[in-house]
């Protein structure tokens, strides 16, 4: 914008330039941002903003994620990490000398089987660190195996 239209150029001569009398626009009177939180404005951040300053709960020094890798996955979702070839095969009529699949679920991203849904009542060998006991008894009620890995 060219200096001509500014509005320090409308306001030469008015005494106050548009910040008024009495009280003075002069530039941050209360301290720039949270300034004063916890001393003068602390009203204002009782009422707006409760619980801001302070702590809450337990410190955990050195938190490394990886500890905590978990991805889980529900029983309705297993019999589709089966090959598909190895899912027509097995359950072609009458054909009960194919091997019951095995679904190692570590290489293939999970770490927990929850029991949400239901499986076919097709035997499956499941390997993985974690069940739930939903999914362990479902597992085994088809007639498959729950194998713990490391």
């Amino acid at each position: 914008m060219p200096t001509r239209k500014t509005q320090t150029r409308k306001h030469r001569g008015h005494v106050s330039a548009g910040g008024g009398r009495v009280g003075k626009n002069r530039k941050h009177p209360g301290g720039r941002g949270l300034a004063g939180g916890q001393h003068h404005l602390r009203t204002n951040m009782d009422k707006y903003h409760p619980g801001y300053f302070g702590k809450v709960g337990m410190r955990y020094f050195h938190k490394q994620q990886n500890h905590f890798w978990k991805p889980v996955i529900n029983l309705d979702k297993l019999w589709s990490l089966v090959p598909a070839e190895q899912r027509e095969k097995y359950l072609a009529k009458g054909n009960k000398t194919e091997t019951a699949p095995v679904l190692d679920l570590l290489p293939l991203g999970y770490s927990k089987v929850l029991g949400k849904g239901r499986i076919p009542s097709v035997p499956l060998i499941v390997r993985a660190r974690y069940f739930s006991k939903d999914a362990e008894r479902k597992i085994k009620e088809a007639g498959g195996v729950v194998q713990l890995t490391a």
